[in-house]
């Protein structure tokens, strides 16, 4: 069920709330091409991370971008769907295993349609450290070699809100998105897991921003809907 004015009100909050800085390191402007299906991969700390990165997606990429969304817990109750599914759009997917295949099918479906994904390929929330890969990212990236593959490393925001903690912290919170990851050919699952955390872990370390980078500031939040 879609709620006018939610989406924008709750991605204006999480803004309000925590920043949601978007730094794109990666080169290029983020708003080119937007029609490339992306693959963003991100580490994974809160329960905010969707919300985050979505509200530092500048407007045009975040109007085609699903988030892939845990069923069991965004699907647990009916606020949880409305938010996950009637606000951001979300994929929500069976984590337990038993539905393998059509989870992939359904995530490739997204990205062949030339719609992009957000994917947490530890599979759960961390404490601030990256956990290794597991394999549906490359699965995934096999499947649909057209999708860009974008690293995301979401700083912070496992101080806003780590598990167990039931109010808010407010810190600025930074979403540094890197360049794609290049393709391999012949590169083995256990390598581009590897290669891609990565690249992922290389964002925890800011880069000096120039003129030429463009944030948040420029791009998504003045431009929200």
């Amino acid at each position: 069920m879609r709620i006018p004015l939610l989406r924008p009100a709750l991605l204006g909050l999480t803004r309000l709330l925590i920043g949601a800085r978007a730094s794109w390191e990666g080169g290029g402007a983020p708003t080119a091409e937007p029609d490339v299906p992306r693959l963003y991969f991100a580490n994974h700390t809160s329960h905010l991370d969707t919300l985050a990165v979505m509200a530092a997606l500048p407007a045009a990429l975040r109007a085609r971008t699903h988030p892939v969304a845990a069923l069991d817990y965004w699907g647990g109750s009916a606020l949880r769907r409305t938010v996950a599914v009637g606000c951001l759009n979300a994929l929500l997917v069976d984590r337990t295993g038993k539905a393998t295949a059509e989870v992939m099918d359904a995530m490739a479906a997204v990205l062949e349609s030339g719609r992009s994904l957000i994917l947490f390929p530890e599979g759960t929330r961390g404490d601030g450290t990256v956990a290794p890969f597991r394999s549906g990212l490359y699965h995934l990236a096999q499947r649909v070699p057209a999708a860009a593959l974008v690293p995301v490393f979401i700083e912070n925001l496992h101080r806003v809100m780590p598990k167990g903690m039931p109010l808010l912290v407010p810190l600025i919170c930074t979403m540094r998105f890197g360049a794609p990851l290049e393709r391999v050919g012949g590169e083995d699952k256990a390598a581009f897991l590897e290669r891609a955390r990565d690249a992922l872990v290389s964002l925890s370390r800011p880069k000096p921003q120039s003129a030429s980078q463009p944030d948040s500031q420029s791009t998504g939040q003045r431009t929200a809907r």
